[in-house]
C-alpha cells in the first residue's frame, strides 16, 4: 500500500488529497483539505497551513507528492504562476519541505491524466463515438483561459502527456458576421490576434454577449441568462465545439476527448448544446474520422488531483 499527497493549485484555491494506490494498483480517495492561496506568502508557508490542518497524511509521511500548478513548469521542478503571488521550486523538496519524493506538473497534464482515472470513468457522455484504446486522449477546458493535454499510451501500459499552449493560438472565424466579431474583440481588447484563450473561456462569454446584445456583464451573470439569450448560448456552444473539434484532430484523439474546466462543469447546456455537436462533427475533409471521436464531459470538481495522484501513481510504479 502506498500513500500519495496530491495537490491542485489555483490563483485561489489549493486543494490536497490523500490517496491509497492498493496491491492491485487501485487508487482509493482519503480526504480532501481546501486552502485559500493568498492566505500563503509562499509555497512553504502553503505546506505549513496544511500541516495545521492536521490531515490524514502529513506531507513527509507520503511516498510521493504531485502538485498540479496552473502555469508552466519547468524540468519538473519549477514554475513561476501567473495568478499566484510566489513560485514554486522543488529542487530540493526533502530539505526544504520534507518532501521524500515529489513531482510538480501542469494542471492541464494532471487533467489528461484524470482521464483515465475514476474521474473519467464518471464523466458524462457528450457524443458517442468508438474508442481506441491504443490511440491518443485529448482533453480541454475552458475556465480563466482554454486548457489543453494529450494523453498517449506508452507502450508499456502507462502513459504519457504531451502538454500544449494551444490556447494561445489564432482562434478560426469562418464567416462574416464572426469575422465581425473577431473586429469587435480586437478594438476591445487591443490585440492584433484573438486567441481560444479569448473566445473560448469565461471572459468569452462576457465580450460575446455584450458584442450580441450590447449588455455587459460578468460569466456568471451570462450563463444565468442563458435560456433567455438563445444567441448568445448557441454562439458559445459553437465556438466550444470549433475549439475541440480542431484539437481532436490536431492530435488524431481517436481514444476519445474529454472537456474539463469549470466553464462547461457549471453550464453544461454549452456542450450538450446541439450546435455543439453539429460544429465538432462539421468536417469537409475527415467527417468519418471525426465521426467516431466519442466527447465525455468531467464534472467532478476534483478531478485535478484524481489526475495528480494518477500521475504519481505512475510513476511510482515505473
Amino acid at each position: 500500500m502506498k500513500n500519495i499527497l496530491a495537490a491542485d493549485i489555483g490563483g485561489t484555491h489549493s486543494r490536497f488529497a490523500h490517496f491509497v494506490e492498493d496491491e492491485k494498483g487501485g487508487l482509493s480517495l482519503c480526504g480532501i483539505k481546501w486552502l485559500k492561496t493568498a492566505e500563503a506568502a509562499s509555497f512553504g508557508q502553503l505546506v505549513d497551513n496544511l500541516r495545521e490542518e492536521k490531515m490524514s497524511l502529513r506531507p513527509e509521511d507520503a511516498d510521493i507528492v504531485a502538485i498540479a500548478i496552473a502555469g508552466p513548469v519547468e524540468h519538473g521542478l519549477k514554475s513561476s504562476p501567473p495568478l499566484i503571488s510566489w513560485d514554486i521550486d522543488l529542487s530540493r523538496a526533502e530539505s526544504d519541505f520534507g518532501f521524500r519524493n515529489a513531482a510538480l506538473i501542469n494542471d492541464f497534464v494532471a487533467q489528461a491524466f484524470a482521464c483515465i482515472s475514476e474521474a473519467g470513468k464518471s464523466a458524462d457522455k457528450v457524443l458517442p463515438g468508438e474508442a481506441v484504446a491504443e490511440a491518443a486522449r485529448a482533453v480541454i477546458g475552458a475556465g480563466t483561459g482554454l486548457g489543453h493535454c494529450a494523453l498517449m499510451p506508452d507502450g508499456k501500459g502507462g502513459f504519457t502527456a504531451l502538454p500544449s499552449e494551444a490556447g494561445h493560438s489564432n482562434f478560426a472565424f469562418v464567416s462574416k458576421r464572426e469575422c465581425e466579431y473577431q473586429e469587435f474583440l480586437m478594438k476591445e481588447r487591443g490585440e492584433h490576434y484573438i486567441t481560444g484563450n479569448t473566445v473560448v473561456s469565461g471572459g468569452g462569454l462576457s465580450h460575446l454577449h455584450q458584442f450580441l446584445t450590447g449588455e455587459e456583464l460578468t460569466p456568471p451573470e451570462v450563463a444565468e441568462k442563458f435560456y433567455r439569450c438563445p444567441e448568445t448560448l448557441e454562439w458559445a456552444a459553437r465556438f466550444y465545439g470549433r475549439a475541440c473539434r480542431n484539437y481532436a484532430l490536431q492530435v488524431l484523439a481517436r481514444g476519445g476527448l474529454h472537456i474539463a474546466g469549470g466553464v462547461a462543469a457549471k453550464s453544461p447546456e454549452l456542450v450538450f448544446h446541439k450546435a455543439f455537436a453539429a460544429e465538432f462533427r462539421a468536417s469537409d475533409t475527415l467527417a468519418a474520422l471525426i465521426e467516431k471521436i466519442p466527447v465525455y464531459l468531467i464534472k467532478d470538481e476534483n478531478s485535478g488531483l484524481w489526475g495528480a495522484a494518477e500521475y504519481a501513481r505512475q510513476r511510482l510504479n515505473k
